[in-house]
Order: structure tokens, then sequence, then C-alpha cells
């Protein structure tokens, strides 16, 4: 019975902890109608870029993650900018086969930037199983997994509070609600479209750093000895595990 009682609440905290990624597929899905099929690279992007700073440039903790929130604030600008506005009225099928190019050149710009040796992120997250939990009850919790439960729960309550009580949350209900409408009453798009994807960004760095543990890997797998096989990358992010094989001679 408390090893069913372990599995149940192990999947509950990562279910929440996944839940941080889920927010920033709504938020941009209820904003632009797009399904941001790059919402996880971009937690994997943020992850690295913060690890990047601190290891590469020396920063301390909270100079790294004010600098990772400046990258992620100005990507959402440049997608909004380069990717959006050009495809403005285009059918959502080729919103979403955007996104996934998206995907693909942040894979790239995180590797070509921060290389793709394995990285350890530590920030003083408290690790190992929870002594309260083992004394309490004999039941095994990680600590992480309730640190990012309970930074979960907080972010989503922010969140609900901000969209439902200040000015710009009203803006972008009304922009998720009706596009035209919202234009009529003078709501720019655009600048809802660079918020969103911005909040997104800043969603997926607290995602990049919960989710499953804090090593963050870009690897390439090997054909042979000594030779890379271009067409096979495996990507992870924590929990995020992504394959991709492509075709070729």
């Amino acid at each position: 019975m408390l090893f069913f009682i372990e599995v149940a609440l192990s999947g509950l905290m990562a279910g929440v902890m996944y839940s941080l990624v889920a927010l920033g597929f709504v938020l941009i899905f209820k904003a632009s109608g797009i399904f941001n099929f790059a919402q996880g690279v971009m937690a994997l992007f943020a992850a690295l870029t913060l690890v990047g700073l601190m290891e590469k440039f020396g920063m301390p903790i909270w100079l790294a993650i004010i600098g990772t929130i400046v990258v992620m604030i100005a990507l959402a600008w440049a997608i909004e900018r380069f990717m959006l506005r050009p495809l403005v009225n285009q059918e959502p099928i080729i919103l979403f086969m955007a996104t996934i190019g998206l995907a693909y050149v942040l894979e790239g710009m995180g590797d070509i930037l921060w290389g793709s040796d394995v990285k350890l992120l530590d920030i003083g997250i408290p690790q190992g199983a929870s002594d309260w939990m083992l004394d309490s009850f004999n039941i095994y919790i990680e600590k992480l997994e309730i640190f990012a439960a309970a930074t979960a729960a907080v972010l989503v309550t922010f969140l609900a509070i901000f969209f439902q009580k200040t000015r710009i949350g009203r803006a972008l209900r009304a922009v998720a609600d009706d596009h035209q409408a919202a234009l009529s009453v003078g709501i720019s798009l655009n600048t809802i479209w660079v918020f969103v994807w911005s909040v997104a960004g800043i969603v997926a760095i607290v995602a990049g750093i919960m989710c499953r543990g804090s090593v963050f890997t870009v690897t390439d797998s090997a054909q042979g000895p000594a030779r890379p096989d271009p067409r096979r990358i495996h990507i992870s992010a924590g929990g995020y595990h992504r394959r991709h094989h492509y075709r070729g001679r």
C-alpha cells in the first residue's frame, strides 16, 4: 500500500511540474491560436542559457536569472517580429509548422551558443528525500518534487490573479475571445503577442529548472568511434527527451 501511495504522489508531483510547460502552451494558444510545438525546447534553451551565463561569464545566480529573463524577452520580440508578423491571417497549420521550425532553430542555437557537453545546474534547490515524509509516513518523496509543486502553485496563482485583475491581463483575455473585437477597441495584437511569448519564456525558465532534476544535456549521438552522425540528435532537458532521425544518404 505504501508503494502505491509513493507512486501516486510521485506521479502527481511530476504532473504538477509538467503543468509548468502546459502553462506556456495555454498562454500562447489562447492569445494567438497557435499550438507552440517549441515550448519544451524553450525550456531547454532557457535552462542552457542560465547555466551558460553562470559558467562562461561567472555570473551569480540572481544576475544569471535576470540575464536569462532578458534573453527570453528578446527572443519573444524576435519571434513576433520575424515569425508571427509575416504569417498573420495564415492557416493554423502553417503557424504550427512554423513553431516546429522554431524548435529546430532553438535547438541549434543552444548547441552553438552554449556547447553540447553535459551541464549541471545547481542553484540551491533542495535535493534528496523529504525527511519529514520518511519519518512521519515512511513514504519516499523527493524534496525537489515538493519544491517544484509549491513553485508551480505560486506561479499559477500569480498568473491567474494577473490575468483577472490587471489591464494587460484583461486585454489578453479580450484577444483570446475575439481578435477582431480586440483590434476594434485599440488593443495591439503585436504587443500582446510579444507579452504572451515573453511570459511563456519566463515560465519556460522555471520549467527548465524544476522538471526532473537539474541536469541539462545537448548531446550528439555517435555513429562510430570517430564520426558523429549528423542525422541523429538526442536532446534532453530534465524530463524532456526528444529524438530526431533525419533521412538522408
